[in-house]
């Protein structure tokens, strides 16, 4: 199994459970939903989601995602998933609470 990690807020969580998809902030803007590795997430974190409450940590098996998944290049010569479709909820294997630390910050990733 190939995990990929997206990070979003619990309410749109809640709203793709109920309309049976997800597709994130950027599905419609950018063509594509933002994911990242593991190994990449706490950096993303910090980067992207610094001082926010309410985020959940989707723990996806990118081998049951039945949009496309490609790997592109992004700034530093770092290669990030992204996934050209809207998002089924059978490839979420795991949500996660996923909470900053008293400074705002992500310090350690959660077990997934």
């Amino acid at each position: 199994m190939t995990t990929i990690l997206h990070i979003t807020q619990q309410q749109q969580w809640q709203q793709a459970q109920f309309l049976g998809t997800y597709s994130g902030d950027t599905l419609q803007s950018e063509g594509f939903i933002h994911c990242c590795t593991p190994q990449q997430v706490i950096k993303v974190a910090n980067r992207f989601f610094p001082h926010q409450q309410g985020l959940v940590l989707l723990v996806i098996d990118a081998d049951r995602v039945h949009a496309d998944i490609r790997y592109e290049t992004a700034e530093e010569n770092e290669s990030f998933p992204h996934i050209y479709g809207a998002l089924n909820l059978d490839a979420v294997s795991k949500v996660i609470g996923f909470e900053a630390g008293e400074d705002g910050l992500f310090h350690v990733l959660p077990d997934i």
